[in-house]
């Protein structure tokens, strides 16, 4: 099969601690990652975006803190992950920097997924540091986070991470280079499966369960993963990290497995719009506008002549012609206050009007699902 990567636009790179540490010893394996930053540097190059999402600040700060091997405390975890993950940054502020790819941290917990407005600031800021040229490294927030507001593993971060930024693949680099139709560790005939359309209960019993002592859940947790990205119109691919240039490896055909999603993600943001979200409000708009909405436009705020209902940033609203029908509907880049103070202007009249400068659209066309 033709690898999704290689028609990704935006991909999401997840790396695990075992790949990026040095076992006990909490060394950065600075040639591993160094060759890992050539093959990102090599994506961007052919005008991919790319976003990392990576473990290892805690077994790097339990080293500088001199925290004794074996469990730690919540408190100890927390400390160790405060001094590890500023070296952990500079890490591959170094690697990248080699290339003159800027970098820069994010730091989420749970909580800044599932919470709107937390969603649509990280979203935002993921969306500007791409434009701008950077790689966004994404860690779980340790320092704060406790077992309630937990993802409890990198892959589903990684996943929520690429649905989140609308990511065409997502690879996990991992100890394991991909589904085994039974655990390769328990039978040597044990058959890759290079391609997983779709996740069955046939595909999840191939994941086994999981393993004493495996705190990430394995291939369990990878398969949950999977199944975010694919109905976010993400394919996933499961490969081996531990090998030099993992993702070039992948790109000149090495084995893997390759969890491919049905729709793009558009499409499939469009389909979530369109079904699944309650509009709280609705814009009526004028001719104008509803000609350039059937054009493929955004829906600037000009084109609106009144505006019903009470609604946030980032809610569903109905779009509806001058008459009351239903033509569209999409996701609001403003509230029902603001949104109401900048309709009939243009969007060059928003910050004078708002005293802030935000979106020029009211809905972008990514957004917007017409009826």
């Amino acid at each position: 099969m033709t690898s999704p990567l290689d028609s990704a636009r935006r991909v999401v790179v997840k790396i695990g601690s075992a790949l990026l540490v040095e076992g006990q010893d909490g060394r950065i394996r600075r040639a591993w990652l160094n060759a890992l930053a050539d093959d990102i540097a090599e994506l961007k190059k052919e005008g991919r975006e790319v976003l990392i999402v990576t473990s290892g600040a805690i077994a790097i700060g339990r080293r500088h803190l001199g925290l004794t091997p074996g469990t730690l405390k919540l408190e100890e975890s927390q400390a160790a992950a405060a001094c590890g993950q500023i070296r952990l940054a500079h890490a591959y502020q170094e690697a990248l920097g080699r290339h003159d790819i800027g970098v820069a941290q994010l730091l989420l917990t749970l909580d800044d997924t599932e919470d709107r407005r937390r969603y649509l600031n990280a979203l935002s800021t993921l969306n500007t540091l791409l434009r701008l040229g950077s790689v966004p490294v994404v860690n779980e927030n340790d320092t704060v986070a406790t077992g309630e507001i937990r993802f409890g593993d990198n892959d589903r971060l990684a996943a929520r991470v690429a649905m989140m930024a609308s990511a065409d693949a997502l690879v996990l680099l991992s100890d394991i280079d991909g589904l085994y139709d039974r655990d390769p560790r328990e039978h040597d005939d044990a058959v890759l499966i290079p391609e997983v359309p779709a996740i069955t209960p046939d595909i999840e019993a191939m994941a086994g369960k999981v393993r004493a002592g495996d705190s990430s859940g394995g291939m369990v947790t990878k398969l949950i993963a999977a199944r975010i990205g694919m109905q976010a119109g993400c394919s996933m691919a499961i490969a081996d990290g531990r090998i030099d240039h993992p993702l070039l490896a992948i790109k000149e055909g090495k084995l893997c497995t390759w969890f491919t999603a049905a729709e793009n993600p558009t499409n499939a943001r469009k389909r979530w719009i369109a079904g699944a979200l309650k509009p709280t409000g609705s814009l009526v708009i004028d001719d104008g506008a509803l000609a350039a909405l059937s054009r493929g436009r955004s829906l600037l705020p000009a084109g609106v002549i009144r505006i019903d209902g009470s609604f946030d940033r980032g809610d569903a609203v109905l779009v509806k012609a001058a008459d009351g029908k239903e033509i569209g509907r999409g996701l609001v880049a403003y509230s029902c206050a603001d949104a109401r103070s900048i309709a009939g202007h243009k969007s060059g009249e928003i910050e004078r009007l708002l005293g802030y400068r935000g979106r020029e659209e009211l809905i972008h066309r990514d957004d917007l699902v017409m009826s």
